[in-house]
């Protein structure tokens, strides 16, 4: 038989089944104060990833290729895993630099300077299969990248992106080599296009006067070349330029300088080659690729 509890039982028990509840009450508020924390993380974890600066898509060269010769297969495949790895190197200095520069900031620093060295390495490509077989043409076309914003890939085909960034260099290194236009000053071949403007003017060091004798037989390379060098040099001028005030403090080195080093490097680089075809390959040419802005 049961026994009924004493009043002073009842009201004891009453008093903890309320403690209880005040507990239980109290872990499901702060339970659920937890899951909106967490709820919270995970949509600012969602904002960044929306905010994503993009990709960069190349056209893949690989697969415009023609028949490559045995003798070139080494340097096509080497050029070609440059293309890859530019193209990465661009695709993190895109999410290395978000929220820098102005609205051409992307073109100007990262998709122009990719696409210069694109050109380069491409353009290495088909010399490299024209020498035992027909050169193809139009490949340049290949060159430009774009900009995918909602995070698409960024390599089409893979190989091609990047090896232009070894490219690149070499086609814009083409033209920026103002020894063609001033090669009587030592150094002179600077370009300065945009001389007494407030930006200042780059100054490059003289290639043409560096150069050993030069066989008969690439003059006329070695002349295109050194024009090239000229030309890039005034286009780096004219880009100072128009590009006042844009940008952060490192704006000119990045978007303007480095890009015109890497083109020089590889400028000069097929000048050297040109040489040592038929006489001794000049040595310790890279050191003239550095250029400076003089205020």
């Amino acid at each position: 038989m049961s026994r009924a509890l004493p009043k002073y039982d009842k009201r004891r028990v009453a008093f903890i089944g309320g403690a209880a509840a005040v507990v239980l009450s109290g872990a499901v508020i702060a339970g659920s104060a937890l899951a909106g924390e967490t709820s919270g993380q995970g949509g600012a974890q969602n904002a960044r990833t929306l905010a994503s600066p993009g990709t960069i898509t190349c056209p893949d060269v690989r697969s415009q290729l023609p028949a490559v010769p045995a003798s070139a297969q080494a340097e096509i495949d080497r050029n070609l895993a440059l293309l890859d790895t530019q193209l990465q190197e661009a695709d993190k200095r895109l999410v290395d630099t978000v929220g820098q520069g102005g609205p051409n900031f992307v073109q100007n620093a990262i998709l122009g300077p990719l696409k210069d060295k694109r050109v380069a390495t491409i353009d290495r490509i088909a010399i490299s299969i024209g020498r035992t077989a027909a050169k193809p043409q139009g490949l340049d076309a290949l060159a430009p990248c774009t900009l995918n914003q909602g995070g698409v890939t960024g390599t089409v085909g893979g190989n091609d992106g990047n090896a232009a960034g070894a490219a690149g260099a070499a086609g814009a290194a083409t033209g920026n080599n103002s020894n063609t236009g001033n090669a009587g000053n030592t150094g002179g071949n600077t370009g300065n296009a945009g001389t007494g403007t407030a930006a200042g003017t780059i100054t490059c060091p003289d290639v043409r006067s560096q150069l050993p004798a030069v066989p008969a037989s690439a003059q006329a390379e070695i002349d295109r070349n050194l024009a090239l060098l000229d030309t890039q040099l005034q286009e780096a001028d004219k880009r100072l330029v128009d590009t006042v005030g844009q940008g952060g403090p490192n704006f000119v080195q990045n978007a303007i300088l480095g890009p015109l080093k890497d083109k020089r490097v590889a400028t000069i680089d097929r000048i050297a080659i040109s040489i040592g075809r038929t006489a001794a390959k000049p040595q310790g040419l890279d050191s003239l690729a550095a250029c400076t802005l003089t205020k």
